[in-house]
């Protein structure tokens, strides 16, 4: 992967992170309109194709199961928009998934950086 399209899909991964806090605060926050769940979803498919798009070259196998995790937090996403406009369902059985993918990403965000470093500091002994 080229550092073109690897900053492309970096910056793509983080517009759909931010629409997708931008989905939950509103109506955390009170806003009426309607609008949160269409920008919800937005954000949790374009999260969802940058995190299918970077991948990890590396040799690591643990930081490639993080990186897979990592897709495992927007497909709870993209879920979570189903269940927005799911009208069967629980008040908020959107939440749930969200919080879901949201404690996988706090995992995946700490522990990928922490593994690499681990990693390099095994290989220089």
């Amino acid at each position: 992967m080229t550092k073109k399209n690897s900053k492309i899909i970096s910056w793509a991964t983080t517009i759909g992170m931010v629409l997708i806090a931008v989905g939950v605060l509103m109506p955390l926050l009170g806003y009426s309109i309607e609008v949160y769940r269409w920008i919800f979803s937005a954000g949790a498919l374009i999260a969802l194709v940058g995190r299918l798009m970077n991948r990890y070259d590396g040799e690591s196998l643990r930081v490639k199961r993080l990186y897979r995790i990592e897709v495992w937090s927007s497909i709870f996403f993209c879920v979570a928009a189903f269940f927005m406009f799911y009208p069967y369902g629980a008040g908020r059985d959107w939440f749930a998934f969200i919080l879901a993918g949201g404690m996988i990403l706090v995992y995946t965000s700490i522990m990928i950086p922490r593994t690499i470093a681990k990693e390099r500091k095994q290989a220089k002994k």
